[in-house]
């Protein structure tokens, strides 16, 4: 039987009939040598519920010592390695907050309004200092906590190691173009200034009036759209761009300019969007897969790109029979595990790849890809007697839902616009390896004579797709 390419990663383009493969709730993973295959499908972690801190949203999360900082709604909290949480102060705003440390002090930016916790001396206190003007985004730099004002194209710092403090005169503006600072990050001892059209890279020169300095030649015409969609991740910086010309790229830096790791499928699904400027991004490494995590609030979608691999997947929650944003808001490594916080609720979770479960919620997986190769459909009638995924059977659980799994399958004659019903099989109950999920007389592709395959399943249990093959005749017709 001829292989058919289910492997891959997202990639749904303007028309379906171009290219219609989703890949949602899996990850593509490069098999370098030795493999079945050069690659295979694997189940995104599962969310497993750690603690519930405070009413939610999770807003934002910081790992310091060994205790996990939490911002929940309005409320600022200290949780301990065992996931005993205290209360140690009030916020202010209801928006993704922006947080760095000294060592000594924890700064959060919640746009406007700035707060200082001193670990040391377990004081919280709102920045008062009457040349504070507001913070949207907050980094750290050689002793210094540096923030943009809001609504301006100003950057400040604050006293050396005292977040509490600030001198009128601590401040500059970006302006290698006139346009207004949108967000910041410092990376490898130096900050990037991101505007609406622009970018600009700034070191600390320790000029006397002043400590920072623009850096000769680091600036490019590529600017942001989403001030909290800026996340550092292998090594580098992305970001969701916008210039003069348009908006909805997806960058990574690249020396002092961006290049580009979107796909025309991932712009075409981002522009399609009412609202991007919300977007929030954040980052995390598990197994070696380093992941850029962007989320869309408005639009209710959520993508991921996998350094590792150089490939996007979607991820989402399942809810009422449909795909919705997934739950995640912000990320701390904590515990030596991933942890992130639940945009709705004070719910905090691990990401864990042993779970198959978005907490009580169930965490569907859908794999969708064309039938031939790229090039290979001559546009004949083709009659399909079977399809066998190659999978990793015997996955079945001892009791309850998933004991006895099931995969779905569905296909498209006419290039992903209409589907048949779904056709399942077993997944094999536990140990039962030498099960095969197969289907069997899949009938004559009519219509476009361009066929479509989907799988895709809800049980919580252990998913990886090596391959798939198909058994197939053609016609002249």
């Amino acid at each position: 039987m001829p292989k058919t390419p289910i492997l891959g990663a997202a990639y749904v383009a303007r028309s379906v009939n171009a290219a219609d493969n989703r890949c949602i709730n899996l990850f593509p993973e490069a098999v370098p040598e030795g493999g079945k295959e050069p690659g295979f499908l694997n189940r995104t972690p599962g969310l497993r519920l750690v603690a519930t801190v405070g009413n939610g949203p999770i807003r934002g999360l910081w790992s310091h010592s060994g205790s996990l900082y939490v911002v929940s709604g309005t409320s600022f909290y200290k949780v301990t390695s065992g996931y005993v949480a205290t209360l140690k102060g009030t916020v202010t705003g209801t928006g993704p907050v922006s947080m760095a440390d000294n060592g000594t002090q924890l700064f959060i930016a919640c746009n406007p309004d700035g707060f200082i916790y001193n670990y040391n001396t377990d004081v919280f206190a709102q920045i008062t200092d009457p040349d504070f003007y507001g913070a949207v985004n907050v980094g750290y730099l050689d002793g210094y906590f540096v923030y943009n004002q809001p609504n301006s194209q100003t950057v400040w710092i604050t006293s050396l190691l005292d977040g509490l403090s600030v001198d009128p005169l601590d401040f500059a503006s970006a302006e290698g173009s006139p346009d207004g600072l949108v967000s910041l990050i410092v990376d490898h001892r130096e900050l990037w200034l991101f505007g609406t059209d622009s970018t600009e890279v700034w070191y600390n020169s320790g000029e006397a009036d002043f400590p920072l300095t623009r850096i000769q030649g680091a600036f490019n015409e590529i600017g942001c759209v989403a001030p909290y969609s800026v996340a550092k991740l292998d090594n580098g910086i992305f970001w969701l761009g916008a210039d003069a010309r348009g908006q909805g790229i997806v960058y990574r830096a690249n020396g002092y300019t961006g290049q580009r790791v979107s796909t025309h499928a991932i712009e075409y699904a981002i522009q399609s969007y009412g609202t991007i400027s919300d977007a929030i991004a954040y980052t995390y490494q598990q197994e070696g897969h380093a992941f850029y995590v962007l989320t869309f609030p408005t639009a209710g979608k959520t993508w991921v790109y996998d350094v590792a691999v150089n490939a996007w997947h979607e991820r989402a929650g399942f809810l009422n029979g449909n795909f919705v944003r997934h739950r995640s808001n912000c990320h701390a490594a904590f515990n030596n595990v991933p942890h992130v916080g639940d945009y709705q609720n004070g719910k905090i979770y691990a990401f864990d790849l042993s779970v198959y479960a978005d907490d009580s919620q169930p965490q569907k997986w859908l794999r969708s890809w064309r039938a031939l190769p790229t090039g290979q459909n001559n546009l004949k009638r083709t009659t399909h007697h079977s399809l066998q995924l190659d999978c990793e059977t015997g996955v079945g659980l001892n009791t309850g839902q998933g004991s006895d799994p099931y995969v779905m399958l569905r296909f498209s004659d006419d290039g992903g616009h209409t589907w048949s019903n779904e056709k399942w099989s077993r997944l094999g109950k536990l140990g039962g390896f030498s099960t095969r999920a197969f289907w069997r007389r899949l009938g004559m592709t009519l219509k476009l004579r361009d066929r479509v395959y989907e799988v895709s399943g809800t049980d919580p249990v252990k998913i990886v797709i090596v391959g798939a093959e198909l058994a197939l005749d053609g016609t002249n017709a």
